[in-house]
């Protein structure tokens, strides 16, 4: 009954697509036209990705941390390590360089030695003015020399903040409003005002500026982004176009999948519009995947159309047959395709959730204008001739189907002993991999940006912020002295941690008004003592209005204080520990009583966000195999079938994840979807396999050698081509400048090639070897799904 179903549903399937030709069309050219309309609403990405869910515990703390000291990262440093830099001339232009940046209305403040303030005690009252440290108008060598030398020796405040601890380089902190920072008016600040204006410095003084902070690299690395998606398209056209021309030698057959696809990716962009999500590091890769997952059913379908008008030239019966037979096959391969995306939905990351979202539906969308474009445009044309059929005739194809076969018929022991001891290799190599939390890892190493991140932590000890809020559970309790004594010895613990750098909060400042008040000897920057914190902390008090220094590292109810620090880019394993060091120096410092500690920032977010993804991506990748499984077991009726149609698809996975660990390449965000998108995919070929092998063995009363070999020649070449052009597919990402993205295909291509080979070579010795048990009349009685019709079955009705 499910049989005559299947056949009656594609037959009418058939007729439907073949009797309304023209509206389809129509309807095809009024969805793209609708879809390319949605391209306005596309967003590019102005935020960092949150990985962890809104109601997360360290989410929690981070919207706390925001919601009382505002946007953290809204600071752009200018660096500049040269001794020159002191010589008038140039010390002028720097200057000038930061009085420039601050008339900007996207600056709040700029930080640099020519502007520089410095407190100062008034003799009239307790309170500190701020004065200019540079005092005159026209400097000289010999000025600049003295100015130098009481910036590096008598202003211990600065150190980290303006000048490098090791003397040897200086800085310009550019703060930005903190209401523009994710938006776009912060990338044209940038791109069309900042870097202009450091460049015409760079050339006016023979100086290199090294430019940094998050504001600045978060718009460099999206303007990536959006360079290289025209590059992914354009190289995945151009690719998969080469190799299906190389296989069908047909310019005709060339151009209608290549018309396919580009609609696909029109198609995508409009999705993406359509659902207003914002283009990411992830969803910027669904373009150039759907030419990748597109080809392949151009393949199947008009492989299939040459091979029918080769047996009997009949372009009406070969149509037809087309959609029948292939359709619902083509149709089960792109489910289990979207289905292997679609699991990211069911993670908790936004991120994940957009991608799988805009790739499932686009995958689906893919097969409908294959199965709809191909037949129409071809029955519109003429009978291929011989010379468009001549490549279903190929030697070396036939010989490398003689070979796979040769192998399974002669050669079992030693698949299984390849497959046993790359199952062993694969092991020892999954021992060693290592997980990675760096938001900088997958920046594009070659650009310049990259360098100068590179540059700040190695001169100021780190890059990527990390904060501390601290609630003194009452209002004015930060400015208490002891407070202010268990900041500065958390703050001492940091400075130790070679990882992290120098601090900065209100006890910088208040040991800068002990400083000023006895008149600005560095000796007396420390805190005040118990006898000295009564006018010590007075003076800090009354002059936090004037100075404004407090602001940003104590909330206006005085009862919130932050720490701020700067992490390198370092190893998970090494971030854990220095985490659980840093909570129990806290726990010790700071009674849980009196008040509430936590850890924050970008940095520390990012981190836990990829651990939080990393065990996200693993369910949603058991979902998917227990997803496939059942529809496997659905499928064919029969539980045994799930083994066999798991094993070949499961070790390539065990493979790559084992070259992951051989090569050190880490589990991260990019990697992990690795096994997710190979595995929903790889499994297409065991679907097309399997399905041929039980219509074989209909044919041959039950014959299993006889149809295992039928199936495995009929499928094979089919199955060669569509991983060949999937291989090379997503190889093209490994032109990308981001090491996620080059990550992400040289191990897609890796996986599928290996598992081409498993389902070419170890499913069907599988079969041969368990077919007492597997395969007989009984368990492949009454398949829940016909995939593939037999011959005999099929019903030739329609008329062109």
């Amino acid at each position: 009954m499910n049989k005559l179903f299947s056949i009656g549903f594609w037959s009418a399937v058939a007729r439907f697509i073949l009797r309304n030709r023209t509206l389809i069309i129509i309807a095809i050219i009024g969805l793209t036209v609708f879809m390319a309309m949605q391209w306005k609403h596309m967003r590019f990405t102005y935020t960092e990705a949150n990985l962890l869910p809104d109601d997360h515990e360290f989410n929690k703390e981070y919207v706390q941390f925001l919601d009382t000291f505002g946007e953290e990262g809204n600071l752009i440093i200018l660096g500049v390590k040269d001794s020159t830099l002191f010589q008038p001339e140039v010390f002028q232009a720097w200057s000038q360089l930061a009085k420039d940046i601050s008339s900007y209305d996207e600056v709040d403040i700029t930080l640099s030695i020519g502007d520089l303030q410095k407190l100062e005690k008034r003799k009239d009252s307790a309170v500190f003015d701020l004065v200019p440290f540079v005092t005159d108008s026209v400097l000289d060598q010999q000025k600049l020399n003295r100015y130098r030398y009481e910036l590096f020796n008598k202003l211990p405040f600065y150190n980290g903040l303006v000048y490098s601890p090791n003397k040897k380089s200086v800085r310009t902190a550019v703060y930005l409003k903190k209401d523009i920072v994710n938006t776009p008016a912060r990338k044209d600040f940038i791109t069309e005002n900042l870097i202009p204006r450091i460049q015409q410095f760079e050339t006016q003084t023979g100086l290199n500026v090294y430019t940094s902070g998050m504001p600045y690299i978060r718009t460099l690395n999206s303007q990536n982004i959006i360079d290289e998606i025209g590059m992914f398209i354009g190289a995945a056209l151009l690719v998969t176009s080469l190799i299906f021309f190389f296989f069908f030698r047909s310019f005709r057959a060339t151009f209608i999948s290549m018309i396919t696809v580009i609609i696909g990716v029109m198609w995508a962009f409009g999705v993406l519009g359509l659902l207003k999500y914002e283009i990411t590091v992830l969803t910027a890769l669904i373009p150039p995947l759907i030419i990748v997952i597109g080809i392949p059913n151009c393949i199947f379908l008009i492989n299939k159309y040459q091979q029918e008008i080769k047996l009997h030239g009949n372009q009406a019966k070969s149509l037809q047959r087309v959609i029948t037979k292939v359709g619902n096959a083509t149709l089960m391969t792109n489910v289990t395709t979207a289905s292997g995306f679609a699991t990211f939905i069911l993670t908790n990351s936004k991120l994940l959730k957009e991608f799988g979202t805009v790739a499932s539906i686009n995958i689906i969308a893919i097969f409908l204008l294959s199965l709809f474009i191909i037949p129409i445009v071809y029955s519109y044309m003429a009978v291929p001739k011989y010379k468009h059929l001549k490549h279903l005739n190929k030697r070396w194809i036939g010989s490398f189907v003689n070979w796979m076969e040769r192998m399974v018929r002669e050669h079992r022991i030693a698949i299984y002993v390849a497959t046993i001891a790359l199952l062993c290799a694969s092991i020892i190599g999954i021992n060693q991999i290592k997980l990675s939390g760096s938001l900088i890892e997958d920046m594009p190493k070659g650009k310049e940006f990259y360098s100068d991140i590179k540059f700040f932590e190695k001169e100021y000890e780190g890059i990527m912020p990390l904060e501390i809020l601290i609630d003194t559970k009452r209002k004015k309790g930060v400015m208490k002295l002891a407070t202010l004594k268990r900041m500065n010895e958390l703050e001492e613990y940091i400075e130790e941690i070679p990882e992290l750098s120098k601090t900065i909060s209100v006890v910088n400042l208040v040991k800068y008004s002990k400083q000023a008040y006895y008149n600005d000897n560095p000796e007396y920057y420390q805190l005040p003592n118990s006898q000295e914190r009564t006018f010590i902390l007075s003076y800090a008090k009354n002059s936090a209005s004037s100075t404004n220094l407090l602001a940003s590292y104590v909330d206006t109810t005085g009862q919130y204080a932050r720490i701020t620090t700067f992490m390198k880019d370092t190893q998970t394993q090494r971030f854990d520990r220095i985490e659980e060091d840093l909570r129990a120096k806290i726990d010790k410092i700071f009674p849980e009583d009196r008040y509430d500690v936590s850890i924050t920032g970008k940095a520390f977010i990012f981190e836990k966000g990829t651990k939080y993804l990393v065990n996200n991506l693993v369910l949603s990748l058991s979902l998917a195999i227990l997803l496939i499984a059942i529809f496997m077991a659905w499928m064919f009726r029969n539980v045994k079938m799930i083994l066999v149609s798991l094993i070949p698809n499961l070790l390539p996975l065990l493979i790559t994840a084992g070259l992951m660990g051989f090569i050190g390449v880490p589990i991260k965000p990019s990697t992990i979807l690795v096994f997710s998108i190979a595995f929903g995919i790889s499994v297409d070929d065991t679907i097309h396999f399997l399905a041929k092998y039980r219509q074989e063995l209909l044919a041959n009363n039950w014959k299993i050698k006889r149809s295992v070999y039928a199936a495995l020649k009929e499928t094979g070449v089919s199955m060669f081509y569509t991983s060949i052009v999937l291989f090379f597919g997503f190889s093209v990402f490994t032109i990308s400048s981001f090491g996620g993205t080059v990550a992400l295909g040289a191990l897609v291509s890796a996986t599928l090639l290996f598992a081409m080979l498993a389902n070419l070579l170890l499913l069907p010795s599988l079969l041969l070897s368990l077919e007492r048990s597997i395969a007989n009349q009984q368990t492949f009685k009454k398949p829940a799904l016909e995939i593939l019709p037999s011959s005999e079955e099929d019903t030739d009705d329609f008329q062109n």
